[in-house]
Order: structure tokens, then sequence, then C-alpha cells
């Protein structure tokens, strides 16, 4: 039918979707700013890279000290770029962590990190 073909046509002619792109090594930050969940006055900063209403990306960077992070609503996953440190889990399971880890904390996670080394990661944080 005519409609049919209309609905064909118009699925055809969408809007590219933009590509989206850092130099997550070596990309300038915004300012630090204190970490409001630091045990030790960390400072911290975020470049957001890409997000929807489910879903942010970016890059992440965090000084020497410990803070406690909660994944109750969302699942994070992030690589690390720079940096030492340890990240250890409610239940006792910790990970030693630098340049190249790939680290997953699903959803109900909760722990503490221990950075020893200005660490720089980038991430993905998926909602729900």
């Amino acid at each position: 039918t005519a409609e049919r073909i209309a609905s064909a046509e118009s699925s055809n002619l969408r809007t590219p979707v933009r590509l989206h792109d850092t130099a997550a090594t070596e990309t300038e930050l915004p300012a630090p700013e204190p970490k409001p969940t630091s045990r030790s006055n960390q400072l911290e900063s975020t470049l957001d890279v890409w997000a929807t209403e489910a879903l942010s990306t970016g890059v992440w960077e965090c000084g020497p000290g410990e803070f406690t992070a909660d994944r109750s609503a969302n699942t994070e996953v992030c690589q690390i770029i720079s940096g030492h440190g340890t990240v250890t889990g409610e239940d006792g399971t910790a990970a030693d962590i630098g340049p190249g880890s790939l680290v997953v904390l699903p959803r109900g996670w909760r722990g503490t990190w221990i950075i020893r080394e200005t660490i720089r990661k980038s991430f993905v944080i998926v909602d729900g």
C-alpha cells in the first residue's frame, strides 16, 4: 500500500548518528572537585563523553586516597588507563588494578577503592 511505501521510504532517510571520540589517555579534564564519598579528601574530575537516559560514558580521574562506591542502581564497566589501586567489595573480593585492567562493578555491588597512584579510567555506566 502507499502507506507502507511511504513508511519504508522515510525509514531510509533517517538522520546519521554522530560518532563520539576522545583521546582518553591525554585529553584535558575539567578542574578537579572534592569527591563526595572520599574518606581522605580526594579530588576527582569527570569528562562526560556521551549519555542517554540509561547510559553514560566518559573519562574519570581521582587522586590517591580511599573512597566508597555504591552501584545499587547501575552497572559500571571501566578500563584503567593509568595509576594503581585496589578495589574491594563488601564480600571481601579484592582486585589490584592498574593500566589495562578491565573492571566490572555489577548492579548491587558496593565497596571501597584505595588509590595508591592517581587513577584515570574510561567508563560506561548502565542504569537499571
